[in-house]
């Protein structure tokens, strides 16, 4: 399944689509090449998680964490671009972020097989007419909260 998005704008709205519907215990992942939409789709999702002002890149902190009352639930922005080594993760903690909030995480494909799961793993990639195209694989614990169609 595709979703076509416009421009940057429409890509923040269809992370703010997901952030309004995320749980605790959820890991979403976003890939794609550099300049894809990834950060602007994870800034759309903290938005709707009540996030006032622009989200920072957690390109070289690695991990942003947010708390309420900043948001709704803890959430932890992750970018594991600068990753070499999987076993890295295990360093991050990313599981204790699942106890009572989610991830939004961006370049899994570094973290290997390292990441939590199962995750909702989102795909946005250049359109060749414009734009950007969003993929995605959703696991069963999404079911009917997949805001996206």
């Amino acid at each position: 399944m595709s979703l076509y998005l416009a421009d940057a704008e429409a890509t923040e709205a269809a992370g703010r689509a997901l952030g309004a519907v995320l749980h605790a215990g959820d890991v979403v992942t976003l890939s794609g090449p550099v300049g894809a939409g990834k950060t602007s789709f994870a800034r759309g999702a903290l938005a709707a998680l009540g996030l006032d002002g622009e989200a920072a890149s957690p390109s070289f902190p690695i991990v942003i964490p947010y708390a309420t009352p900043e948001t709704r639930l803890p959430v932890a922005h992750v970018d594991l671009y600068r990753i070499d080594d999987p076993s890295a993760l295990e360093e991050l903690g990313l599981d204790d972020y699942l106890f009572d909030g989610a991830l939004l995480v961006e370049w899994p494909e570094h973290g290997g097989r390292a990441l939590p799961g199962p995750a909702l793993r989102l795909t946005l990639s250049p359109d060749p007419g414009g734009g950007r195209r969003l993929t995605w694989q959703a696991p069963a614990a999404w079911g009917a909260r997949w805001p996206l169609r």
